[in-house]
């Protein structure tokens, strides 16, 4: 086990996750973030101490020198903020350094976008360096304090009488709960890479949107509701109406459009690379809402 682990982006969701983990079982962690106010938030009462090391500023976004001396001491670096950033990683971390990094399996959809667009630069990025190291592209990630996917569908699910969906919600979806991507980010970190390599990480199997919304509304104890069928283009026009609806979460066109495609993918390259074997849909709802 190491004795030290870098992670960039140590106060978002999945980073501030894993650096619990890593120092639950021992291991320190060299925070690296981008804002005191906000790691100081998610740590208040991160110390020495408790494993973790003082934070480091840094900006991917800003000059390369800055980030080489950040990382100047680095043996394994974790990257969950975006992967956009991947390039002024490849660029600044010391060569001998593995890299673990976090992409999304938003690289596959149909409609390109700069959140897509970016993690596709990243790999690249990645592959192109010829570095030991990994991109783990998870789908959509639940149960993480303060996500905004299954809580914000409760939230809509607690305020309409009926659920529209495009298509009656026939496109499949494979979410991941954060402790299952949380336990992939460890073992990524503790395999032994040989060049270049990218995973995709996801719940168990994938379940009709219309299924997903069912199981969210039972565990979250909200009657189930009537799901009605529309076409895609008339829901992507009522999604700009959520924004001004009071108490109401907004929805967005492209939102709904990524609800028209399957997100399905074989996990046996997850079990065989990193042995994680993800919780069932139900079971990690049921944490999250019941925390059972």
């Amino acid at each position: 086990m190491l004795d030290v682990v870098h992670v960039i982006g140590a106060s978002g969701r999945s980073g501030a996750a894993l650096c619990r983990a890593l120092t639950t079982r021992g291991t320190r962690v060299v925070p690296i973030i981008r804002n005191g106010a906000r790691y100081a938030a998610a740590f208040p009462d991160a110390s020495v101490g408790s494993g973790f090391e003082a934070p480091r500023i840094a900006d991917l976004t800003g000059p390369v020198s800055a980030l080489i001396s950040v990382l100047a001491d680095a043996t394994v670096i974790v990257c969950t903020a975006h992967a956009r950033n991947i390039p002024a990683l490849v660029a600044a971390a010391p060569k001998a350094a593995r890299l673990i990094c976090l992409g999304s399996t938003r690289k596959f959809t149909r409609w390109p976008d700069a959140h897509g667009n970016g993690v596709l630069k990243g790999e690249r990025a990645l592959f192109a360096s010829g570095r030991d190291s990994v991109i783990l592209h998870p789908t959509m990630i639940y149960g993480a304090q303060g996500e905004d996917n299954v809580q914000r569908l409760a939230a809509l699910l607690s305020r309409l009488p009926v659920v529209p969906l495009p298509a009656g919600g026939r496109a499949l979806v494979q979410p991941i709960h954060q402790d299952d991507v949380t336990a992939s980010l460890l073992a990524a970190i503790d395999r032994q890479w040989v060049g270049p390599h990218a995973v995709v990480i996801a719940g168990p199997v994938a379940v009709a949107y219309r299924d997903f919304v069912a199981l969210v509304a039972r565990a979250a104890g909200i009657p189930s509701r009537f799901v009605l069928a529309l076409p895609g283009s008339v829901l992507m026009a009522a999604a700009v109406a959520t924004a001004w609806l009071p108490k109401c979460p907004s929805v967005g066109p492209d939102e709904i459009r990524r609800l028209l495609e399957d997100k399905n993918f074989d996990i046996w390259p997850m079990i065989d690379q990193l042995s994680v074997v993800p919780r069932s849909l139900e079971t990690g709802l049921g944490q999250l809402f019941l925390g059972r």
